[in-house]
C-alpha cells in the first residue's frame, strides 16, 4: 500500500487536465500572437483558460496574468509594484512568507528599500494591530501569505486587506496553498494582487497566475514581445495553461465539499495521533483544511531530525515532508517555526502531513498506526 500525503508539495494532474492538454498539443499548437487561423485557435484556448481561472477566484478575465507558477507570480507582485518607484520606499511582509516573497524582499533591501517583517504568535498568525502599527508614510505594498505552506495557518486576509486599503496601500496575498482548499473571492477579500499555482490544484506544473485588480499599476520584471498585457513577455505555454484552466474550473465546483471532507480526515488523523506523547501540534486550529503540522519532542530532550522520519516513512511507502531546510549538506531548523518561537531542537523535528483528493479513511487509519511505530524506532536510535 502506497499512501501519498504531501499534497502541499504538489498534486497529481487530474485526468481531465491531462486530456485537455493532449488535445491542445495535437490540435491547437499555434502561437496565439499570430493572426492566422492557427494562431486564432490557440488564442481562443488561452482566453477560455483565462476565463476559467478568473471564475475560480471571482475576478474579471482581464485581471488574470499567466505566469510560470507561484514563485513568478509572487516575484511579479512584489517587484512589479516596487519597480514603479525611482527611489527606495517601504514595504510590509509577514515573518512567515513563502521564500518567493521573502527573497524578493531581501533583494529589495539590498537596493535600499526598508522592509518590515510582521511578527507572528505561536500559532503563526499575524495580528491586525501589528499591521496597523507598521505603516510608514512611504509604505507602498503589503504582502501577507493566505495559508502558510509549512504550518498551515490561515491569516485574517480580509481584515488585513481592509487595513491596507484604508491606508491606500496595495495589498498582495500568496494564495497558492489556499486555492482549491478554501473558497477564494477577490472581491469579497478586498485584495489587489493574488498569486496562484496550477500544480497545487491538480493541474500541470510550470504555470500559474497573478490576479491584478483593475487600476493597480504594475510594471514588468521581464521584457520581450509584450504578451500578457505587457506584464509577462514570452510565448504562452498554451497547452499547460489550458490544463490549468480545466483544473481551476473543476476546483471551483468541488472546493466546498472537498474542504469539508479534508477537514474531517485531517481531524480524524490528529485525534488518533494526539494520544502519542512525542508529537506536538504546530500552527493554528484556524488552518488549511488538508494540512497537519507536527514536531517531535524527544522525551529525553534529544534532537530529532524530521528528515530522518520522512525517509523512514518513505521506506514504509508513506510520503510526507519535513520543513527543516538543508543547505550545503547541513540541516537547518525550520525558519517558520523559529519565527513562531520554537526552539532549534523542535524546529529541526518538524513534519508536514497534507491530504488530498486521493486520501481515504483507510489511509488515515493506517498512517496513524505506522507513524508512532516509525518515530519510536527513530527515537530509540537518537
Amino acid at each position: 500500500m502506497q499512501i501519498y500525503l504531501d499534497y502541499s508539495a504538489t498534486t497529481p494532474p487530474r485526468p481531465e487536465a491531462i486530456e485537455r492538454m493532449q488535445f491542445v498539443w495535437q490540435h491547437h499548437w499555434g502561437n496565439p500572437a499570430s493572426i492566422h487561423g492557427w494562431g486564432t485557435q490557440a488564442a481562443l484556448v488561452l482566453e477560455e483558460a483565462r476565463m476559467q481561472v478568473a471564475n475560480f477566484i471571482h475576478a474579471a478575465p482581464e485581471s488574470i496574468v499567466f505566469t510560470s507558477g507561484g514563485t513568478e507570480s509572487d516575484n511579479l507582485a512584489v517587484l512589479g509594484i516596487t519597480q514603479g518607484y525611482s527611489t527606495p520606499q517601504h514595504l510590509i511582509i509577514s515573518s512567515v512568507e513563502h521564500s518567493a516573497v521573502e527573497e524578493s524582499a531581501r533583494f529589495l533591501e539590498q537596493k535600499g528599500w526598508a522592509v518590515t517583517r510582521l511578527p507572528v504568535d505561536q500559532t503563526g498568525q499575524v495580528s491586525p494591530a501589528s499591521l496597523e502599527a507598521a505603516f510608514q508614510p512611504n509604505t507602498v505594498l503589503v504582502s501577507i501569505i493566505y495559508g502558510q505552506n509549512e504550518v498551515g495557518t490561515l491569516q485574517p486576509i480580509q481584515e488585513l486587506a481592509a487595513i491596507s486599503r484604508s491606508r491606500g496601500v496595495v495589498f498582495h496575498t500568496d494564495a497558492v496553498q489556499a486555492a482549491g482548499r478554501v473558497p477564494l473571492d477577490v472581491q469579497d477579500l478586498g485584495i489587489d494582487l493574488l498569486s496562484l499555482s496550477s500544480h497545487k490544484i491538480y493541474g500541470p506544473k510550470g504555470v500559474g497566475a497573478l490576479y491584478v485588480r483593475p487600476g493597480v499599476k504594475l510594471f514588468p520584471v521581464q521584457w520581450g514581445g509584450g504578451q500578457e498585457q505587457g506584464l509577462r513577455s514570452g510565448t504562452p505555454a498554451v497547452a499547460t495553461i489550458a490544463g490549468f484552466g480545466v483544473a481551476a474550473a473543476l476546483a471551483d465546483q468541488e472546493v466546498v465539499p472537498e474542504q469539508h471532507r479534508l477537514t474531517l480526515l485531517r481531524d480524524r488523523l490528529w485525534h488518533q495521533l494526539q494520544t502519542y506523547p512525542p508529537l506536538l501540534w504546530t500552527g493554528s486550529f484556524h488552518r488549511l483544511p488538508h494540512h497537519l503540522s507536527l514536531c517531535v519532542d524527544h522525551p529525553q530532550g534529544k534532537t530529532v531530525n524530521g528528515k530522518t522520519i520522512v525517509r523512514q516513512l518513505n521506506l514504509a511507502s508513506i510520503g510526507i515532508s519535513s520543513g527543516s531546510a538543508c543547505s550545503s549538506g547541513k540541516t537547518q531548523p525550520n525558519r517558520i517555526l523559529k519565527q513562531m518561537g520554537y526552539s532549534d531542537r523542535l524546529a529541526l523535528s518538524s513534519l508536514r502531513i497534507s491530504l488530498g483528493k486521493g486520501t481515504t479513511e483507510a489511509d488515515i487509519d493506517w498512517v496513524a498506526q505506522v507513524i508512532p511505530q516509525v518515530i519510536d524506532r527513530v527515537l530509540a536510535d537518537c
